[in-house]
């Protein structure tokens, strides 16, 4: 949907996030006097009445006829396009769309590379923007990254590189190339089932002139076969990890230790980031040098140094139980406090009990609102060292206690953060608190043009 085609219509923003306050400045560039509704929360209507005093704004959920009053909703990705109230209105004729979609119809010319999947998209995305930099590239990192595509309305960059959710998928639209990095269970509550939300997150597939997926999935890959222009990392054939290095094809390019992001996981990642720098027409081996200076992400596997004897670990960005097992594999030998749990979104925490069952830390903490099923569930299994925690600094104090001054504590959540926190940054940040060091105020390196 253009731009254009909002002019003069009934035109409503749902939430008042980042993303919807994106779509609100966009609308007073491109439609300046246009009649605009907001539907925001009711504790966040007067903060939006102060920062958009001309429009008319209403701090309650909009239901189904409210909807259906407007030709055309922007709403943000967290509101899930299955909610019944929106579908009802959709039949009645109410179009929906997003500041992603508006920004794609908008810059149909521009080089894009899109980048989603379950775990390593913000990572792939951030390792793409740094690498075609290191060659010269004016490049844009934007997305579900951090920074809306709408806040760069009108910047100019020579190649694109835009993350997308699962939720932001099906917005995009003539992708010159697609990457999905994994696919894994996740947010079953916004799409209802994982079949939903597997045929969501592969929507970038058919927006995509040529896509790349990871070979080492199997099941991702019978999906994007049929592809006519699709490409493939982490098989022999391509850029792949063997041996501590990273090769294309049978060329062994770098080290993969010096990837300055930690553990194989993210010399896969930069695997990916450089074959699709190479698909792009770039120079991909002489760009790979350039993955020792990458600033690695905050909140995923971030090293916060030592306190007490301890060295302290956040990977609050991790919302699934594999993500917990991945940094877990990261950690090593080392003795390990282990903390998980979070906003409960009914994910199967079996295959991590299980893994638990060959090799487990000395202490898995289990707090927040589904600690204590995955702590029913670990105990019921015979894994030892189990401990109970109501919040997370219930859980910091028990790993002090089981590590008794040695050793690693390791925040890898294995759910979202909502039911203490704003945000996984926000729960990484009291993380650092509570281990004795400030609070990060890192933001990602890198976003928006360079």
């Amino acid at each position: 949907m253009h731009w254009a085609e909002l002019d003069g219509r009934r035109v409503a923003v749902w939430g008042f996030g980042r993303e919807g306050r994106a779509a609100l400045d966009a609308l007073a560039r491109h439609l300046p006097g246009q009649s605009v509704a907001l539907y925001c929360a009711a504790g966040e209507a007067e903060a939006a009445t102060a920062a958009y005093p001309s429009i008319s704004v209403h701090g309650v959920a909009p239901d189904a006829d409210t909807l259906a009053s407007y030709d055309v909703v922007i709403k943000s990705p967290g509101i899930s396009a299955y909610k019944p109230e929106l579908l009802a209105a959709a039949e009645r004729g109410t179009r929906f769309t997003s500041g992603t979609g508006l920004w794609f119809a908008a810059h149909a010319g521009a080089r894009t590379i899109a980048v989603t999947g379950t775990k390593g998209k913000s990572t792939t995305s951030a390792l793409i923007a740094h690498l075609a930099r290191s060659l010269g590239v004016r490049t844009a990192l934007a997305g579900n990254i951090g920074l809306p595509l709408l806040e760069l309305d009108g910047a100019v960059a020579d190649l694109w590189v835009i993350e997308l959710s699962s939720f932001q998928t099906g917005e995009a639209s003539g992708v010159d190339l697609g990457v999905v990095t994994s696919l894994y269970e996740e947010h079953l509550d916004w799409h209802g089932s994982r079949e939903r939300y597997v045929d969501d997150k592969l929507k970038l597939l058919s927006a995509s002139s040529k896509v790349l997926v990871n070979a080492m999935q199997p099941a991702l890959l019978a999906r994007a076969v049929d592809h006519p222009r699709l490409h493939t990392f982490g098989d022999i054939a391509g850029w792949h990890v063997a041996d501590g290095w990273i090769f294309r094809g049978e060329q062994s390019v770098i080290e993969a230790s010096r990837v300055s992001a930690p553990g194989l996981h993210n010399a896969i990642n930069a695997c990916a980031a450089l074959a699709a720098l190479e698909i792009m027409g770039y120079d991909a081996v002489a760009a790979a040098p350039a993955v020792a200076t990458f600033s690695p992400l905050p909140h995923r596997l971030q090293p916060l140094g030592e306190r007490d004897g301890l060295a302290w670990i956040n990977d609050s960005i991790s919302t699934t139980p594999l993500a917990s097992l991945a940094a877990l594999e990261s950690v090593g030998a080392k003795r390990t406090a282990l903390i998980v749990g979070g906003h409960d979104r009914g994910l199967d925490w079996s295959p991590f009990v299980e893994a638990m069952r060959v090799h487990a830390p000395d202490a898995i903490i289990c707090q927040g609102a589904n600690g204590p099923r995955i702590a029913d569930a670990l105990e019921h299994a015979g894994i030892a060292g189990v401990y109970r925690a109501i919040d997370l600094p219930a859980a910091v104090a028990a790993a002090r206690v089981a590590l008794n001054g040695g050793g690693c504590v390791l925040l890898s959540p294995g759910a979202p953060s909502f039911d203490q926190f704003h945000d996984y940054a926000d729960r990484g940040r009291r993380f650092a608190e509570l281990a004795g060091f400030e609070a990060s105020t890192a933001s990602i390196q890198g976003l928006g043009v360079g």
